[in-house]
């Protein structure tokens, strides 16, 4: 096995007992990096070009304060100024979670107001409408996602995303969340090591 972008974010060598345990679960590996790279470095990237993927992977690791992912999606975005331009998108909506509101019943008890997704006309205008609400679904998966609807999927469409647009963007937080949730465990096992 080689090293892949989860051990590099975790700081394991190919030689560390971690990473080794890891290659023991050859399929999981494989198909994690696999996974990487079909959302962020796809040969043909359909319905999200790779600036949006990987603009859209910034924003997801800032919401989750994942540093390692923020560098390194920073890094592959290649584009200084729209990577200010979501630090400062990630800055205005960072937000705490989950929360939103369950169907009626016994859970109701527990609903919480969602937290607000709004940028600065500026910042959205930089943006475009495209990317905005690209990155205010994006918010609402990562902390609000009991609120989604079909509301929620008509925005994205009248800001131009098609139905694989969308299935794109959802898997590129959905992995992410396992992605980022993967590193920091390995870092803590290797912390405590």
């Amino acid at each position: 096995m080689s090293t892949d972008l989860v051990d590099q974010l975790a700081g394991l060598p190919t030689d560390a007992p971690l990473a080794l345990l890891r290659y023991r679960r050859a399929d999981a590996h494989t198909h994690t990096a696999a996974s990487h790279a079909a959302l962020f470095a796809p040969a043909v990237p359909g319905a999200v070009s790779l600036v949006e993927r990987r603009a859209l992977g910034l924003y997801v690791a800032g919401l989750h304060r994942a540093e390692e992912h923020v560098a390194h999606f920073t890094a592959t975005l290649g584009d200084a100024t729209l990577a200010a331009l979501v630090a400062e998108a990630v800055r205005e909506t960072l937000a705490t979670g989950p929360a939103g509101h369950y169907p009626p019943g016994p859970l109701s008890p527990e609903d919480t107001p969602p937290p607000a997704f709004a940028l600065g006309a500026p910042l959205a205008a930089a943006l475009g409408p495209r990317l905005v609400a690209g990155l205010a679904h994006a918010h609402a998966m990562v902390f609000h996602p009991r609120d989604a609807s079909p509301e929620a999927f008509a925005a994205l469409a009248a800001a131009g995303w098609d139905a694989d647009g969308i299935v794109t963007l959802s898997q590129i937080v959905a992995f992410l969340a396992y992605q980022i949730r993967l590193v920091a465990g390995l870092r803590a096992l290797a912390a405590s090591a």
